[in-house]
């Protein structure tokens, strides 16, 4: 009876100071609805690129430029390359060392380029993506229309291309590209193939691709000799551990390097590409939601001054209801049920918002091509309400114990 009671005096309360309460109630809706959202976003960016990465499969081990003396996944590496360091050890020949392999079934090197991309008066910013024959048998997307080049006309420099449907469109709207020639940078390439459409949009939108031989793009458009990266298909998936390895002392044999701390390479499994890429979401999922609780705190130290003036308002009330029996516990808790009412009630509007807005989120940028999936994360809408609680409790029990310990003779006196 007594938690109904107090339930009813809280209610009473709230209404008779609306506002106030209702400044108390909009700091923890902030707060549940940004971190409702985050991690809901978080969800479904994580859900995108796992899809993004299993278009280019789950049973690959890539080989990669990396900085000397640095690891992969360190700021020293990103920031060298971002900033223009050139890897120029990595070659062709190497891709053909990795295929001997008997755990690896076709592999494939490549670079990537950009270029002015015309035909007639439509002109593009291509991404090119020179790649050795194997590509077309790794990476499974169907041609079209036309067919794929062989690695016979990469080895003869053909200038040869395959479009990505978003290219295609692009350059040739509705007629049709086969057969036709367009210029990237000098040179006139002849489109032999379009590639079916993948669709969303990731970091390498492939359907704006436009790929050609590999030694083509390196000797007639980048003159260059050096590859960026070689993936290679693993028939063994258990054995893939053991087969980067392998590739590990092949490469490295063919680089002359004997300090595994000077390797200007970094062979990576799918499965480690996925963990760094997890690691990375929960990272900036972590910070992000760290940057959002801030303002339940702010909300949290509302509540605290909101209560505190409230006690100050309803001390008499306070000494009327201890001199007819009230014990210090029942004040306690009435004022803490009270703090813990008002988070309640601020979390669950700010749950429903979190989950409308993530929705509004997802439409957005599907709008824009970029595939991003409505997802309501169950395990953040609980964290939320076991932290607005937490934060009703907190910052409710100050004031709640400041209201506990008036005396009340005093507290009748008050004016």
């Amino acid at each position: 009876m007594t938690f109904f009671r107090n339930i009813k005096i809280s209610f009473k309360i709230f209404k008779t100071h609306r506002t106030r309460t209702m400044l108390s109630v909009l700091g923890i809706i902030i707060g549940i609805t940004s971190v409702i959202t985050i991690i809901n976003a978080g969800e479904g960016f994580r859900s995108f690129i796992v899809g993004q990465v299993e278009v280019f499969g789950t049973d690959y081990i890539e080989v990669e430029v990396k900085v000397p003396s640095t690891k992969q996944t360190s700021t020293e590496n990103a920031g060298g390359l971002a900033q223009g360091v050139s890897i120029t050890t990595l070659k062709h020949d190497e891709a053909l060392d990795i295929q001997k392999h008997p755990n690896i079934s076709d592999v494939y090197s490549g670079v990537m380029g950009q270029e002015i991309v015309s035909y007639e008066d439509n002109n593009e910013v291509g991404l090119l993506w020179g790649v050795s024959g194997g590509f077309f048998e790794i990476d499974g997307t169907d041609i079209m229309e036309g067919r794929e080049f062989s690695e016979e006309e990469s080895q003869s420099l053909s200038q040869v291309v395959v479009l990505g449907y978003k290219m295609k469109q692009d350059l040739f709207g509705d007629d049709d590209a086969l057969g036709r020639k367009i210029k990237i940078g000098k040179n006139k390439f002849k489109v032999i193939g379009i590639r079916e459409e993948i669709g969303g949009g990731t970091f390498f939108d492939m359907d704006s691709m436009i790929i050609l031989p590999l030694k083509t793009l390196q000797k007639k458009v980048m003159g260059i000799d050096y590859v960026s990266f070689i993936v290679a298909s693993v028939i063994d998936t258990d054995k893939a551990d053991q087969t980067a390895a392998d590739i590990t002392l092949i490469v490295r044999e063919a680089h002359d390097i004997t300090d595994p701390d000077k390797d200007d390479f970094a062979v990576v499994t799918s499965d480690e590409a996925m963990d760094m890429l997890d690691t990375i979401l929960n990272g900036i999922t972590l910070f992000l939601v760290a940057i959002a609780g801030i303002s339940l705190i702010v909300g949290g130290v509302g509540i605290m001054n909101i209560m505190y003036v409230s006690v100050l308002e309803r001390t008499y009330e306070i000494g009327l209801r201890k001199s007819v029996g009230a014990k210090s516990s029942d004040i306690l808790w009435q004022f803490l049920g009270e703090a813990v009412l008002i988070t309640f009630a601020g979390g669950a509007i700010g749950v429903l918002l979190g989950i409308l807005f993530s929705f509004i989120a997802s439409v957005g940028a599907k709008s824009q091509g970029f595939e991003l999936d409505f997802v309501i994360s169950y395990t953040g809408i609980i964290t939320a309400f076991v932290f607005m609680v937490v934060v009703g409790l907190l910052f409710g029990i100050y004031p709640a114990k400041k209201a506990a310990g008036l005396d009340p003779i005093e507290a009748l006196r008050y004016e």
